[in-house]
């Protein structure tokens, strides 16, 4: 390898990885997944669908496409339908082309349901068990191999959905099973014993919390990670402080959900 070429490999290495955040029509998280990455070294823009659509060669300079969650279209035809829809029509090319590359995208709770809708993931998301919106806390097991979860065993993170159900045939999760991608289950942890909660909080199957595909760089995942990178936000942070400051120990600035996107981050440095 001539010495330009070197040059120019080190330099690609240097440069931060650069993250798309989708809005529009009803998501409304992208300032805290904007926050969250740009906190571990990513450059971050939020852009409209409508503008991805007009410039869908923003693309090319993007290392990691995401859709947050919120309530796209008002869930009026089923959560994430509409915004899926939307998504595949216009750009499901050029999304397919973008993970021809050794590219990441992550869809988080109604990001999740429109990845499902447009089937860049398997499976679909569907009412909750006990039919009404739930917000709380979850702990989650990391089951399958990621890019987005590696060094990551377990993590205590909230949901909000009504729609959260993870739900498919039984010969997709079979091969799902086989392929190792159910990437995130629900059990019974540190926040779920300590509220006296059930574990898994919608009835999915096989208590599935998110699922992958493409080799694990596409993950779609119900719970909010970018509501869970302060320690302060967990929701008994004050007696944690406590046990640490009796125990003589600092307690910790970051919260579990950070690592999901320093590792994306990481990927590519």
């Amino acid at each position: 390898m001539n010495r330009s070429k070197k040059q120019e490999k080190r330099s690609s290495k240097r440069a931060k990885p650069h993250v798309i955040i989708l809005s529009g029509y009803g998501l409304n998280t992208e300032d805290e997944t904007k926050a969250a990455f740009e906190s571990v070294g990513a450059t971050a823009d939020i852009v409209h669908i409508n503008d991805l659509i007009a410039r869908p060669t923003l693309l090319n300079k993007a290392n990691i496409l995401v859709v947050g969650g919120g309530f796209a279209y008002g869930d009026h035809t089923g959560a994430g339908k509409a915004y899926g829809n939307r998504l595949k029509a216009h750009l499901g090319k050029d999304i397919s082309k973008f993970l021809e590359r050794d590219t990441l995208m992550l869809g988080i709770c109604n990001g999740f349901q429109i990845l499902t809708s447009a089937g860049f993931l398997p499976g679909a998301l569907i009412a909750n068990n006990v039919p009404r919106y739930s917000a709380r806390w979850v702990d989650l097991k990391v089951k399958g191999e990621s890019p987005w979860l590696r060094g990551i065993n377990t993590m205590s993170v909230p949901i909000a959905h009504g729609e959260g159900k993870y739900y498919a045939p039984p010969e997709v999760l079979e091969t799902l099973e086989k392929e190792n991608a159910i990437a995130l289950q629900y059990i019974d942890g540190e926040v779920s014993q300590h509220f006296g909660l059930p574990p898994n909080p919608n009835g999915s199957l096989k208590n599935i919390a998110g699922v992958t595909s493409h080799g694990g760089r596409v993950l779609g995942l119900m719970p909010h990670p970018e509501r869970a990178v302060f320690f302060t936000q967990l929701p008994h942070w004050t007696l944690l402080r406590e046990e640490y400051v009796r125990s003589g120990k600092k307690f910790p600035q970051e919260g579990p959900g950070l690592q999901l996107f320093r590792n994306a981050v990481q990927y590519f440095v």
